[in-house]
């Protein structure tokens, strides 16, 4: 069957050409008989033109496919596939940002140093000189009636317990954070505030207390100095600025150990100033936050804390 149908198609082969002839056209001219490719696929013929415009011819291969062209180099380099960009090795933090530094961090750097300072000279120097200096610098109602400026400034240059207390760690690590996202100005401002409101609101209440007969006098002359009000607020204003659950964390261990000391009642009245230092802190939220936002706006790639918790 197949080689009487393969004998009938040969019968009407053309024989000058070897295509089959096309019904009802005339047969096409042609000069030489196309040659065959490598691949036994013969080339399909460029067609002519009207505009008298030769065409490009095809390029041949030798699997009867032409070649895709290679990419310019004007383009640019190649985009990193997203399998190779996740297994990058990332950046290492920088923890030296997380202390002070005389150009990053002036203020705070220039304030641990005096902290330094005082700490050395109450540390090493007579006990009884220190404790007339802690008098002089002391909040107490006396003082403060006195000379107000004077005893809020110099109660600041002191850190109880020294330079060993968790006060002063929490002083380099929380006035750093503060003062990179907003500014030394704006960090000594909130610093200050808190330090300022929250013994105001601790020693007016023993001076009404006095006059009105329900503490002795000997409270009017109570020591209290030190860093610890301007830290907590500090501290509340900071949580502003990080990420929902490291705020959340912070808030709740800080202010939790501030809660647990008011309940043992060993130092009421301190313990008290600290949480109001804290709750200021927390209610300079949106102004902290349009400090950094202020501050970062002319860096490139520069995002504000997320609000929230």
């Amino acid at each position: 069957m197949d080689r009487t149908v393969a004998t009938a198609d040969a019968t009407l082969m053309d024989p000058e050409s070897g295509a089959p002839p096309l019904d009802g056209l005339p047969r096409q001219r042609t000069t030489s008989r196309a040659a065959p490719s490598s691949a036994g696929v013969a080339p399909a013929p460029a067609p002519s033109s009207s505009a008298g415009v030769a065409p490009a011819p095809a390029p041949s291969s030798s699997a009867g496919v032409a070649p895709a062209p290679a990419p310019s180099s004007s383009a640019g380099p190649a985009p990193v596939p997203p399998s190779v960009a996740r297994s990058a090795p990332r950046r290492l933090p920088r923890l030296w940002l997380l202390l002070p530094s005389p150009l990053g961090t002036p203020f705070t750097f220039a304030y641990a140093l005096v902290l330094v300072v005082t700490s050395l000279v109450a540390e090493y120097a007579d006990p009884s000189f220190v404790h007339v200096l802690h008098q002089a610098s002391s909040t107490d109602v006396a003082h403060l009636m006195r000379d107000p400026l004077l005893v809020l400034v110099a109660s600041a240059l002191w850190v109880a317990g020294g330079v060993t207390s968790p006060y002063a760690l929490g002083f380099l690590l929380v006035l750093t954070a503060l003062e990179r996202r907003t500014g030394g100005r704006r960090t000594a401002g909130v610093f200050l505030l808190g330090h300022v409101l929250a013994t105001l609101a601790t020693e007016v209440p023993v001076g009404f207390a006095v006059l009105a007969g329900h503490l002795p006098d000997s409270s009017l002359h109570r020591l209290d100095y030190g860093i610890s009000f301007g830290v907590a607020a500090c501290v509340g204003a900071l949580t502003g600025l990080l990420t929902p659950w490291l705020r959340c964390t912070i808030l709740v261990v800080f202010g939790g150990s501030l809660v647990a000391d008011l309940v043992e009642f060993a130092d009421p009245m301190t313990d008290w100033g600290h949480l109001t230092a804290l709750s200021i802190g927390i209610g300079m939220w949106p102004v902290v936050r349009r400090w950094q936002r202020a501050r970062t706006s002319g860096r490139p790639g520069a995002v504000a804390a997320a609000s929230g918790c």
